[in-house]
């Protein structure tokens, strides 16, 4: 399949890195307003630089879409005139408004689907097969400042990812919820199905964080995004004082979880939609939904 990459940001670049590596993958394009960008990501890569939508139109099958947010809706509906297959890095618009607008113009006979790129972080599908009845699930996505610019804020930026899972695997219902916060640092609470949700995320972490943590009656289960380690922790088998400290044993499981790039998996699972003629597991009004919530908790914040 001949493929095709949209934007050299930093996304763009991962993008174009995994595809060079995907025996899927037979011939590899690069588009970017900033040619000089272009010509060396694809150098990079053993891949070739074009010099318009209209030149990558006729030589590929499938591309990702990588440009920064502001820019999304605009490049998507000009992709779409070439009917083109279109993974669009998250989130799929820079407002619910344009997200709507846009499906309203996506064609049938397309796989269009949005890199919501933790949905294939493996621990996400095993903490899925773990879990039952969560009375309270936390989320914690915090990142040191970056000079990278994404045109969001940080829910759009991290806690987007977050409200994915919580939306899309975990549950099935919209968060009822309230938040606070500014553009760099927010916090969210609410509740979905019976459980509480806490969501919180920053750009001005002094250290990166990705954690899961859920609560259950019968046990609390903790992950992290990073190292895609899983710990279950299960109630007490005994409790006892001793020397006037309370004492409690409990069993602790270590989940064997089989590690991958979830970059990988995307693109790879994309590819396979588009040879196979199938929806993206990440639809475009999934993505629409994820979008309108980030939307909901900065109404809450006043920002």
């Amino acid at each position: 399949m001949d493929v095709g990459v949209i934007g050299t940001g930093q996304m763009g670049k991962n993008h174009v890195r995994v595809y060079s590596e995907l025996k899927e993958v037979n011939n590899l394009y690069v588009y970017d307003l900033n040619q000089d960008a272009s010509i060396q990501v694809a150098k990079e890569h053993d891949a070739e630089s074009v010099q318009s939508l209209e030149e990558l139109s006729k030589k590929v099958d499938a591309v990702s879409l990588c440009v920064p947010t502001p820019f999304h809706f605009k490049t998507v509906m000009e992709v779409l005139k070439y009917e083109i297959n279109t993974l669009i890095e998250k989130p799929i618009c820079q407002t619910s408004e344009e997200g709507r607008a846009l499906l309203q113009n996506l064609p049938a006979d397309l796989t269009i689907g949005v890199g919501h790129i933790e949905r294939f972080n493996p621990i996400v599908s095993e903490i899925k097969n773990i879990i039952s009845h969560p009375l309270y699930v936390e989320f914690k996505r915090h990142n040191p400042a970056s000079a990278r610019m994404t045109g969001s804020s940080v829910v759009e930026d991290l806690m987007i990812h977050d409200i994915d899972i919580v939306m899309h695997c975990l549950f099935s219902d919209r968060i009822d919820i309230t938040a606070r916060g500014s553009d760099d640092v927010a916090a969210a609470l609410g509740s979905c199905e019976g459980a509480t949700v806490y969501l919180s995320a920053s750009r001005k972490a002094s250290k990166k964080i990705r954690m899961i943590h859920i609560e259950q009656e019968d046990m609390t289960i903790q992950g992290d995004f990073m190292t895609q380690e899983i710990y279950v922790y299960r109630k007490p088998g005994q409790y006892s004082i001793e020397n006037q400290r309370y004492i409690q044993e409990n069993i602790v499981e270590k989940v064997q979880v089989a590690k991958q790039e979830p970059l990988r998996t995307e693109l790879s699972t994309f590819l396979a939609c588009v040879r196979n003629n199938k929806p993206f597991p990440i639809t475009p009004e999934q993505a629409l939904m994820n979008l309108c919530m980030c939307e909901d908790i900065r109404k809450a914040m006043n920002i």
